[in-house]
């Protein structure tokens, strides 16, 4: 039996879709809560996620590898972040099946619980001059455990506001919750910008753990606001027909049976929005000081650059409802492809103002227009009894260029004598791809999501 609500992007629709002009799927008030909720774990998971980018690029190096040269303990560290990219599938693969099968809520409950303790414990690791070489084993473990938490988080996250949305605002709110990453980021940024400011033994001694302690906080604060939200309505709905039908749902073996399309084409659109985080957010902030840059300058300067992202991701959401998700996205992919090569003479010229515009340029313009109706284009893929399984992988697996970015990058800079023209045009050729890639997906903002109920009796 199949109850259909409309077409979702990559499967073929049994008839013309249809814009939802009815009623919300959940009551006003809990499309709020579940929306502030949403921003409030994006907020943690990208603190704590990011957090570990910055420190990656200006800290880890000496404190965990200080037995390599500066250039080898810079790759070094940013192989660490890497580590928390390519384990991301296995969290989306886990917390995807648990999801689809058990429940969203108590899902990203233990995603985000996992999240904030992981990066707690980092501020309290011993380092290479403690305990040698089990410091950055150490680290690389809690590095995982962070991958596989933020691999279940995003597409859970995403996919509950957008299951709660009404259809025809579902860019705009599934946007709202999306801005919790740069809220994130801008605290993270803000953070490690004010411990930079202490004198570089304080800094590596005992300065650079505050932040990551402080993710203990926050943690309190996010689970206080989504233990008080409701379970997503079209996975309630779910379950009543499978227990009114003796279903037994196998999320992962049909996702890669009757979705490999639409999984291709998620992986795909997903690799642009987090190849921008981690380009200004780890490789950036490392390139502008290593040409002369302040560390406190060029982490506020990016802090800054999340703050104004803040309030354009929902604005690119709500484009992305009235103009389309596919013109918003391309609009952003080829604005990457134009501005990739000024933002390394911005900071290749010294110059602080230009340091300021380029980071906010491309952070705060640019990249949500990419990954602002992300959200929503993922959910509008797949059917609910698959959506947190496909939403997730689809996400992660992309993210994982993302996280090999930085060490490819500062490989490009060592071929390239310290320029970063290799690294730029890698980036514009991904963009260009990503802007192909993108008008072969069919069109779906307006469109009801999908609650397929096709899996096999027991």
């Amino acid at each position: 039996m199949t109850v259909e609500e409309g077409p979702a992007l990559g499967h073929k629709a049994e008839g013309p879709a249809s814009p939802a002009v009815d009623g919300d799927p959940s009551p006003p008030g809990e499309v709020r809560r579940v929306t502030a909720s949403t921003f409030a774990g994006n907020t943690i998971e990208y603190y704590d996620f990011i957090l570990y980018g910055s420190a990656a690029a200006l800290i880890f190096g000496p404190l965990f590898f200080s037995n390599l040269s500066p250039t080898m303990a810079t790759i070094a560290s940013f192989s660490t972040l890497a580590t928390g990219y390519l384990c991301r599938p296995l969290g989306g693969l886990l917390f995807g099946y648990l999801g689809d099968k058990y429940g969203r809520k108590p899902t990203l409950l233990a995603t985000m619980v996992l999240m904030g303790l992981a990066t707690g414990l980092i501020g309290l690791l011993p380092t290479t001059s403690d305990i040698g070489i089990w410091a950055p084993l150490m680290l690389i473990a809690l590095r995982l455990t962070q991958g596989i938490a933020v691999g279940g988080e995003w597409g859970g996250a995403a996919l509950m506001t957008a299951e709660h949305a009404p259809p025809a605002r579902r860019g705009w709110i599934t946007a709202i919750g999306q801005a919790g990453q740069p809220s994130g980021g801008a605290l993270a940024m803000g953070a490690m910008a004010l411990v930079a400011l202490l004198p570089s033994e304080q800094l590596l001694s005992w300065g650079w753990r505050i932040p990551f302690l402080v993710s203990f906080a926050l943690l309190l604060i996010a689970l206080y606001m989504r233990v008080r939200i409701s379970e997503s309505p079209l996975f309630e709905e779910l379950q009543r027909a499978d227990n009114s039908q003796r279903t037994r749902r196998r999320p992962v073996s049909t996702l890669f049976r009757d979705h490999r399309a639409a999984l291709l084409r998620g992986i795909l659109v997903s690799i642009p929005p987090s190849l921008m985080v981690t380009l200004v957010s780890s490789f950036c902030v490392s390139y502008a000081v290593g040409v002369g840059h302040s560390r406190s300058t060029v982490l506020t300067a990016v802090g800054v650059a999340f703050a104004a992202a803040i309030p354009t991701n929902p604005i690119y959401g709500h484009l992305s409802d009235r103009l389309g998700r596919r013109p918003v996205y391309a609009a952003g992919t080829l604005a990457v492809a134009v501005l990739v090569f000024p933002l390394f003479w911005a900071i290749d010229s010294g110059s602080t103002f230009w340091l300021f515009v380029a980071f906010v340029v491309a952070f705060a313009l640019v990249a949500p227009a990419i990954g602002a109706g992300l959200a929503a284009v993922l959910s509008e893929m797949f059917t609910t009894s698959v959506r947190y399984t496909g939403v997730s992988m689809s996400f992660q697996i992309g993210a994982i260029v993302s996280g090999l970015f930085p060490v490819v990058a500062t490989s490009l800079l060592l071929l390239g004598d310290q320029r970063p023209v290799w690294v730029a045009v890698l980036v514009l050729v991904i963009a260009l791809l990503s802007t192909l890639v993108v008008t072969t997906i069919r069109e779906s903002s307006g469109t009801r999501l999908t609650l397929d109920i096709t899996e096999e009796i027991r």
